[in-house]
């Protein structure tokens, strides 16, 4: 199975923007989709956003919509998570993970995530 390595965190101030990524390591996402999810302090893993492998169909979750945006490259190895005008409320691990993408039912490991802390 492909594993999936996160990197791209960091710390930023609230209203700063960071760029994650998430590759798949030795392949490509072999045709399943790939979506982010993040755990803050305290608090409960949460879908944040997925995007199809066929036809780049997005979904976000309310907190992020208009501010966070999903991507994959040409290669299909790489999904990109743009976070702007981030907020406090948005320090958290994030994770990327293989899903079936209409159930959004994960069929792949957790990786060790990535730190994102946003100062206020």
């Amino acid at each position: 199975q492909v594993q999936l390595v996160e990197s791209g965190g960091g710390l930023v101030q609230a209203g700063g923007s960071l760029r994650l990524a998430c590759a798949a390591s030795g392949g490509t996402f072999g045709g399943d989709s790939v979506a982010w999810f993040r755990q803050g302090p305290g608090k409960e893993r949460e879908f944040v956003t997925k995007i199809s492998w066929f036809g780049g169909l997005t979904d976000y979750a309310d907190s992020v919509k208009d501010r966070f945006t999903i991507s994959m490259n040409n290669d299909k190895n790489t999904v990109y998570l743009q976070m702007n005008n981030l907020k406090p409320e948005d320090t958290a691990v994030y994770y990327c993970t293989l899903i079936k993408y209409y159930d959004t039912e994960r069929i792949g490991a957790w990786g060790q995530g990535t730190r994102v802390t946003v100062s206020s």
